[in-house]
């Protein structure tokens, strides 16, 4: 009976506890939808929710690295900005030049013959000279032939001159100084039969072959204004007197040769070494003392280094024959200032005449060493012909001389450049004995022979040069020992005073 009632009541039982189990299910579909199982909802999820976790600190290198990433990447997108910019515009350029751009020109029409033709052009050639070019064009064979043929391809070159006639009349010679006849009253009446000189035509004749010469040589030819550098050479003499005058009108350049150790002991080491300066000139004189010529030193250093440069094995032979002329005429001029003294042109009042004059066999021509008279403005300078120049060019004096017509005168700046200078010189003159210059012998000598001439006009007189050069030093005299009085007792010697020590030279220093 036992085991029948406990079976009953479990079999009772079962409904129950399936309705409730329904009921929570039900209750759990449902209850998320409604207001109060939203929130409950929302509870049982942030009861599950894991902890957030706390915010890590602060790295200031990697905020540094990406704070550089950050404006790497904003240049490079700037740029990238200003490469498309460039490139739009570009393309735009490009796109309008195209849009510009002239259609297709036609094609030439076709040429059947040559087109080259003769032309040429006229300008002035530094020398003063106007040079007229004209190349002319014909027509030939074909190029395999021309080229062989010699008159193809040929230059043709004239030079035209006009070569000046000589002023004849006292009118003419005053075109170049008006005032000539009031200096020179005797000058009218040695016009009255002028004779011009051999030399004027000879003079141009010179000039000419020079200039054919060079423009053979395609040299630089004589300058135009050296071309017409001689107004008139003409051979004079006084009806009266008979005295016999060379007269030229030219201008006048500048010469700077000359040395005497006797009056000027030292030159400046420019002059001494250079190879240009002349140490001689034409007219010269035995030596009067024992002091040598300053200009000796340069010359022997010029040797000296010939020589070395003769025995070095690497001298062409070409070259060696050269040195060899070279140092005999050095050597010539070594010897000839160690026994002569010459002109200084810084300090003589000299002229120069052509070379070929003065050593030419005519009765009018001039020779070294006759005296002269320079007349420029209202002035006349006495002198003599001192040295002698080119056969092709006239007028030249020495540097005093310019000076004084010119005190900006130089060796680079002529006095005068127009013909306005007349040369009277009075051939046959030169003394016999010759010496260093005395100026106011001159100045005498040449006044004396203007009075042969006709005289000086009134108010008129030469101009006294002075001697600009230093005074030489006073020789020392000789001491001779008196003899000794009666009685053996010795004589006192004369007081000499000493000579004075002179102060020692600056020594440059050493570099």
């Amino acid at each position: 009976m036992s085991q029948v009632g406990p079976r009953s009541n479990q079999k009772h039982g079962l409904p129950w506890l399936r309705a409730s189990v329904f009921l929570l299910v039900l209750a759990g579909v449902i209850l998320p939808f409604t207001p109060p199982g939203e929130k409950i909802l929302r509870g049982v999820k942030n009861l599950i929710r894991p902890p957030v976790p706390a915010a890590p600190a602060v790295d200031e290198e990697d905020l540094e690295r990406q704070l550089e990433a950050r404006l790497r990447e904003e240049f490079e997108a700037d740029l990238q900005r200003e490469l498309a910019a460039f490139k739009k515009q570009a393309a735009e350029e490009a796109a309008k030049r195209e849009s510009d751009r002239p259609a297709e020109p036609a094609p030439l029409p076709p040429i059947s013959s040559h087109t080259a033709a003769s032309g040429g052009d006229v300008r002035t050639l530094r020398s003063g000279i106007p040079f007229k070019t004209e190349v002319k064009v014909e027509k030939g064979g074909i190029a395999s032939k021309e080229r062989k043929t010699a008159d193809s391809y040929a230059a043709e070159y004239t030079l035209k001159v006009r070569v000046p006639e000589p002023s004849k009349t006292l009118e003419e010679l005053q075109t170049v100084n008006p005032r000539l006849s009031k200096l020179l009253p005797g000058l009218p009446a040695m016009l009255e039969k002028p004779e011009v000189s051999r030399w004027f035509y000879t003079l141009y004749d010179n000039k000419t072959t020079r200039l054919k010469q060079d423009a053979t040589r395609l040299n630089e030819l004589l300058t135009k204004h050296n071309f017409y550098d001689c107004e008139t050479i003409l051979n004079l003499k006084h009806p009266e007197s008979g005295r016999k005058v060379f007269l030229l009108q030219a201008e006048m350049d500048v010469v700077s040769d000359g040395s005497d150790g006797d009056r000027l002991a030292t030159m400046p080491d420019e002059i001494v070494n250079s190879t240009h300066y002349q140490p001689f000139t034409s007219y010269g004189w035995p030596k009067k003392t024992k002091t040598p010529n300053p200009m000796v030193a340069g010359w022997e250093k010029r040797l000296a280094g010939a020589k070395v440069e003769l025995a070095d094995p690497k001298t062409t032979a070409d070259r060696k024959a050269w040195l060899r002329e070279r140092m005999k005429y050095l050597q010539r001029g070594i010897d000839d200032m160690k026994h002569r003294s010459f002109l200084i042109a810084d300090y003589d009042p000299f002229i120069v005449i052509p070379v070929s004059l003065l050593t030419a066999n005519d009765a009018f021509t001039p020779k070294a060493g006759d005296y002269a008279v320079v007349a420029h403005g209202d002035k006349l300078y006495p002198a003599i012909v001192g040295d002698g120049g080119p056969t092709f060019k006239v007028g030249e004096a020495s540097l005093r001389m310019a000076k004084q017509i010119n005190p900006r005168a130089s060796p680079y700046s002529r006095p005068e450049s127009d013909l306005v200078v007349t040369y009277l010189v009075f051939p046959g003159t030169r003394d016999e004995t010759k010496g260093p210059p005395d100026y106011e012998k001159w100045r005498v000598r040449c006044e004396e022979l203007l009075k042969e001439c006709g005289g000086l006009g009134e108010e008129v007189e030469l101009h006294r040069w002075e001697n600009l050069l230093p005074d030489p030093a006073p020789p020392v005299p000789a001491v001779t020992p008196e003899a000794p009085p009666a009685g053996g007792a010795p004589a006192v010697p004369p007081t000499v005073p000493p000579a004075p020590v002179p102060a020692p030279a600056e020594v440059a220093p050493s570099r």
